[in-house]
């Protein structure tokens, strides 16, 4: 029998004749649990991402959870965290995954050792994430510089990772006014109008408003997360172990130009599927979050479990 309240016996119901006082009382409760039980799938869909805390060796790592399913972690980009990918995880969620966000450190409440650590470290610290919630094989995305890191992931920990989804990764190489951007962008000193020109540059599409990521960069983190690269040969990440991977990319993205949409397709044809948003440039997750989530969760369900 099922336990869960049927629309039927949501419904408000009339007897012909009135029961007995202390029937009526009984009733009443009656009638108030099976209302509350209605309103607790809404409430449960309603409810919001749980904040959690794991260790991991060397640092202390906060990440944001929410759904059911098979894990998808999303992995933020340089000097930024994971508070842009809300609408992103919310429509992962609905498709049936539970989706983590860890904050990288220096951000929201993440803490560890900023200098004289590598890429492995950082793989380390997401690792424990996925550990943490159950250690069953994950999805892991990451955004532009986190790319890295989701590649990192599964080389050392092959057992946690069922996928790798490049989201807006860059090419092998790119122009270094890019770079500079990023630089500008992360200093304090630089003014509005410059940082404005400077996320227009590398950042957002034409027509896409670039104004929500004036804020949220992190520029300790960036130097941080930056000597880390210094620290990492591109051997140790470049084929993300033997993972099948999504290389997500946006179609106006100067980070990755049409002549370099095959690069990793052509080196692992049997591993690679690549697509293109469009409207879109570096910043994909968070100009296209729905469409990103939809790609995302396609390959994903088409992937074995």
């Amino acid at each position: 029998m099922n336990a869960n309240p049927s629309t039927h016996d949501c419904m408000h119901r009339h007897d012909h004749a009135a029961p007995p006082l202390r029937d009526r009382a009984r009733r009443r409760v009656a009638q108030g649990l099976v209302a509350a039980a209605c309103l607790l799938p809404f409430a449960v869909a309603a409810s919001g991402p749980e904040r959690k805390t794991v260790q991991a060796p060397g640092a202390t790592i906060v990440y944001h959870a929410q759904g059911s399913g098979p894990l998808v972690m999303v992995i933020a980009s340089t000097g930024r965290g994971t508070e842009e990918f809300g609408l992103l995880a919310e429509r992962l969620a609905a498709r049936g995954y539970r989706v983590l966000r860890p904050e990288p450190r220096g951000i929201g409440g993440s803490v560890g050792a900023m200098d004289g650590i590598s890429f492995h470290d950082f793989a380390k610290d997401f690792a424990a994430v996925i550990e943490q919630e159950g250690g069953t094989p994950a999805i892991v995305a990451g955004h532009a510089y986190g790319n890295w890191i989701a590649r990192v992931i599964a080389t050392d920990f092959p057992a946690l990772t069922r996928g790798v989804v490049l989201l807006a990764a860059g090419a092998r190489t790119w122009p270094k006014e890019l770079s500079d951007a990023i630089t500008m962008i992360n200093d304090p000193a630089s003014t509005q109008a410059q940082r404005l020109a400077g996320l227009r540059l590398g950042f957002f599409a034409e027509g896409n408003d670039p104004r929500p990521w004036l804020d949220g960069w992190h520029q300790d983190v960036t130097r941080s997360q930056r000597a880390a690269r210094q620290r990492t040969r591109q051997a140790d990440w470049w084929a993300a172990g033997r993972a099948p991977m999504l290389d997500l990319m946006a179609g106006a993205d100067p980070f990755r130009p049409a002549n370099s949409r095959n690069e990793l397709k052509d080196e692992f044809p049997d591993r690679v599927t690549v697509q293109v948003i469009e409207g879109a440039s570096h910043a994909l997750p968070a100009e296209k979050p729905l469409a990103t989530a939809d790609a995302v969760a396609d390959w994903a369900d088409r992937l074995p479990r």
